[in-house]
């Protein structure tokens, strides 16, 4: 490297301190929160595919080792940076409501939100779509090779990993699935796997061999798309045939901010990216932070916390789908209305709205030799989605449609044919007109707070992006309630950090008992200067950060 690689690891005791290395290398990187995942994109790379091909296979084989989170009935967006056309690229593979899914509809049937499980929370799904056209613009390797090792790893089995295990056992027992196609594909007599146990998902197989052979139309036409529809009509839900046929994936342009002379870009509406690009702005303008050498600051943890409380007010708003409604995206991310917005900002927490909507996702990022790098994220929303399963094809469909409002005055209200409110969000930051680091947080609305802390961790901070990722986290849980990951943590204007909240007026309460990832999970890959690629992969996942050389 042109310069030695920022670290704190070998300090014992260190505030900074990560517990885990970095991973190294210059040929490619595979970060995911499943090490199989991993292992499927490092080894396309190895057959001479690239960044795409990678995170595809990646993709792919995380829909098998960990369904509650994503699935082949789930959406996908992605940012690439894109060496041969040299510009960043935005994918929206978002789907959109059934045609004839009306809010009148669903207020008739005596709902006043869209229902989190059952037939009436889904929507199309786009990740298969998003592949094959992240592919078709940028990928080298055979589309069917990049399924293989999904393919293999849903036919032949896999051992469940620790933690996709717990979620998995939980959800199970909390009588997630909603139809006996979700039960038989996803249990065994009702029960989940534990840790360790070995686990096979013949009809995912199936499905997966005919997408392999026919491209996404496998998917969205023919036997799979019929126990779609079939599967809807049992439930009594919207879909038809021509619903999942006319879908499409749409290359977008990146909106983006800089934070302290850094370019972060996220994706446009109708996803909530923008929200971590005004709480960044936000950020922004309150100031420097305190110097790496002094203990944590009170201040700053206060400040981060109100930034990303104002750019959630302002995401509930106005986010909806463009092709719908009108989203003055420049207006909202002016550095003007930034220093509006802080000014709102004092020593005492500001009450405002929770900001909703937990989910399950997963992200990953990968990056090759020549200059490619990939920034992908795949979810089902909730746990196992809608719960519903569709007929032998082992795809539980998405619960993306709860993102929608049932208020006929709100911009992001239920129509047709349209894309709901989303939380995936991928991000990239740039220097200059160079890419330097892919990264992303999982967790609903823990993702933009999660984008805040990693770019101002990084920017502010220097650290690394592994040292970046395992740094505590806050989360926002509306009114003046915030969740601590590290409430214990010593700051420097004298006792803890919980302590020091308190006093500012945030209700403060630790990280609970059971969820791991409560605080989100992570991954990262920078390129240095010299080509030199830096991955993290968050303490928080099962997963790891894989170099190719």
């Amino acid at each position: 490297m042109n310069r030695p690689l920022s670290t704190h690891r070998g300090k014992p005791g260190e505030r900074w301190r990560s517990e885990r290395s970095c991973a190294l290398a210059r040929g490619g990187m595979v970060c995911t929160s499943v090490p199989a995942a991993s292992l499927a994109g490092r080894d396309m790379l190895a057959r001479g595919g690239n960044a795409i091909d990678a995170a595809i296979a990646a993709a792919a084989v995380l829909c098998v080792v960990e369904p509650m989170s994503t699935g082949l009935g789930g959406d996908a967006f992605a940012l690439l940076w894109s060496a041969q056309e040299g510009r960043l690229l935005g994918l929206n593979g978002s789907g959109r409501s059934p045609a004839t899914a009306t809010l009148e509809a669903y207020r008739a049937r005596g709902h006043d939100a869209v229902p989190p499980l059952g037939i009436l929370a889904a929507t199309v799904p786009g990740a298969v779509h998003a592949w094959e056209t992240l592919h078709r613009r940028s990928g080298r390797l055979p589309f069917a090779d990049l399924l293989e090792p999904a393919i293999r790893t849903a036919r032949d089995g896999f051992a469940v990993t620790e933690l996709v295990a717990h979620y998995w056992f939980a959800l199970a027992r909390m009588g997630v699935f909603q139809n006996d196609a979700g039960r038989s594909a996803w249990t065994r007599a009702g029960e989940a796997p534990r840790p360790g146990d070995w686990f096979r998902v013949p009809a995912l197989a199936t499905s997966l061999e005919r997408i392999a052979h026919d491209g996404a139309r496998g998917l969205y036409t023919g036997p799979i798309a019929d126990a779609i529809v079939a599967t809807s009509q049992a439930e009594d839900g919207y879909f038809s045939h021509d619903d999942l046929a006319s879908h499409e994936s749409r290359w977008v342009d990146p909106i983006e901010t800089t934070y302290r002379g850094v370019r972060v870009a996220e994706l446009p509406p109708n996803g909530q990216g923008i929200a971590a690009l005004i709480g960044l702005n936000v950020l922004e303008a309150l100031g420097e932070p305190a110097p790496v050498g002094q203990a944590d600051s009170a201040v700053e943890w206060h400040q981060r916390i109100e930034a990303i409380k104002l750019a959630f007010a302002d995401r509930d708003a106005y986010v909806a789908d463009p092709e719908h409604e009108s989203v003055d995206v420049a207006a909202l991310l002016s550095k003007d209305y930034a220093k509006g917005r802080a000014a709102r900002i004092a020593e005492r927490a500001l009450e405002a709205p929770p900001p909703g909507l937990s989910g399950d996702t997963v992200y990953l990022c990968t990056a090759d030799a020549e200059g490619n790098l990939v920034s992908f994220i795949q979810s089902l929303f909730t746990g196992f989605g809608s719960g519903v399963g569709c007929g032998e094809t082992g795809i539980v469909l998405q619960s993306r449609g709860s993102g929608f409002r049932l208020d006929p005055a709100h911009p992001n209200r239920l129509a047709p044919g349209k894309r709901p409110f989303h939380t995936i969000i991928p991000g990239m930051l740039l220097r200059g007109e160079e890419p330097w680091t892919a990264f992303g947080v999982m967790g609903g609305h823990v993702q933009p707070q999660g984008h805040l802390c990693f770019v101002s961790n990084l920017v502010d901070h220097g650290l690394n992006p592994q040292e970046a990722l395992d740094r505590p986290r806050f989360r926002y849980e509306g009114g003046r309630r915030v969740k601590l990951e590290a409430p214990e943590l010593g700051v420097a204007e004298g006792g803890t950090l919980g302590d020091a909240l308190t006093s500012r007026g945030h209700e403060v309460e630790g990280p609970g008992g059971w969820m791991a990832d409560v605080f989100g999970g992570g991954q990262a890959i920078s390129r240095e200067a010299d080509g030199v690629l830096v991955g993290g992969s968050d303490r928080r996942k099962d997963g790891c950060a894989v170099g190719f050389d």
